[in-house]
């Protein structure tokens, strides 16, 4: 069951403005990276569903963020499909994450009040998924559907969506301003903020510098807030 209302874990998508993504097969590395993304100061992490056994190590960082990073909002990624939203909401996943949009990924979530943000490359995608009643939809892949210009083209006529894109989004002022000058709610960033180099040397205090500076740059491009 999600330790987090659905409602908590939007607003705080949308006031962080960073959801750093990340995957480990090792769960003593993906306790490490947890730890260092928290103590960056950014209360989101979303784990991937990307190898063998991935709910497993999912399912025991969950029980450690529990116990030792209760305000850390765990969420999983790279989920296409609703037997295994179902698998992630049971390990306790606090919102699902997908690269394509799934009707019945849509249905398994919102049954059980957990966020769920859909990959949508179109705007007749993007239409569909609120249809589907998800709040914050994700843009993906960011930089190939067509970047901000992308995000300011759908905003036009539906001032209303809330967009989140992943891939294409670099950790640099230049590629953070024009993302959230075009009006996006937020960013996922994985290994542009979570970067192979950093894991690579166990310098978990650097990832924690990283997250700290991003989130510091990404409140500089929002004017304080």
């Amino acid at each position: 069951m999600a330790r987090f209302a659905r409602l908590k874990v939007l607003q705080t998508m949308v006031e962080t403005g960073v959801i750093p993504v990340f995957y480990d097969a090792d769960l003593e590395v993906a306790k490490q990276v947890a730890a260092a993304v928290f103590a960056g100061g950014c209360p989101l992490l979303e784990f991937t569903n990307r190898g063998d056994h991935a709910w497993e190590v999912f399912s025991e960082l969950e029980r450690h963020c529990s116990r030792t990073l209760p305000g850390l909002i765990l969420g999983v990624g790279s989920v296409v499909d609703p037997g295994t939203a179902a698998l992630y909401i049971n390990c306790g996943a606090n919102f699902v994450v997908g690269p394509v949009l799934n009707a019945d990924v849509a249905r398994a979530c919102n049954r059980r009040k957990i966020a769920y943000s859909p990959g949508c490359g179109s705007a007749s995608e993007i239409s569909q998924a609120e249809e589907l009643g998800c709040e914050i939809v994700k843009i993906f892949p960011g930089g190939e559907v067509g970047g901000p210009p992308f995000v300011k083209a759908i905003k036009g006529p539906c001032p209303w969506v809330s967009l989140m894109p992943t891939g294409g989004v670099e950790n640099s002022e230049a590629s953070l301003r024009a993302w959230f000058e075009a009006g996006v709610a937020c960013v996922g960033m994985g290994s542009n903020l979570v970067t192979r180099d950093l894991l690579k040397a166990g310098d978990y205090e650097g990832i924690a510098a990283r997250v700290r500076s991003t989130l510091a740059l990404v409140r500089t491009i929002r004017g304080g807030k």
